[in-house]
């Protein structure tokens, strides 16, 4: 069923085609955005959010970004609004979006090894 955000989805889609392998999968009223099957972004409401690290959430918090907050009562701070400047330039958000998959990537990887 098309939503009202279908659109701003598809814009998202197109920003990011120099990345290659990136997906969205319907969820929640939203979309999730995934890089090689690995979850790293939400669209939702025509608002992005990209999954943040320790050493990332300030480069959001500077531009006065907010975390993904789908409800009054719930706020997930492991994911932060992408910035409108950063959407409307290809280039910067392709490297936001990878700071997000990398960062993913790499706690994956320590995670591995440390079992």
């Amino acid at each position: 069923m098309a939503t009202a955000y279908d659109g701003f989805k598809d814009y998202v889609l197109d920003q990011l085609a120099d990345l290659r392998g990136v997906t969205s999968r319907a969820m929640f009223g939203g979309y999730g955005l995934y890089q090689r099957g690995t979850f790293f972004g939400i669209i939702h409401k025509g608002r992005l959010y990209f999954k943040v690290a320790p050493k990332t959430v300030g480069l959001y918090k500077e531009q006065g970004m907010k975390p993904f907050r789908p409800n009054a009562k719930q706020t997930l701070k492991s994911f932060y609004e992408v910035p409108v400047d950063i959407i409307e330039d290809s280039e910067h958000l392709a490297e936001w979006a990878t700071q997000s998959y990398q960062n993913l990537e790499g706690l994956s990887r320590s995670r591995r090894s440390s079992s």
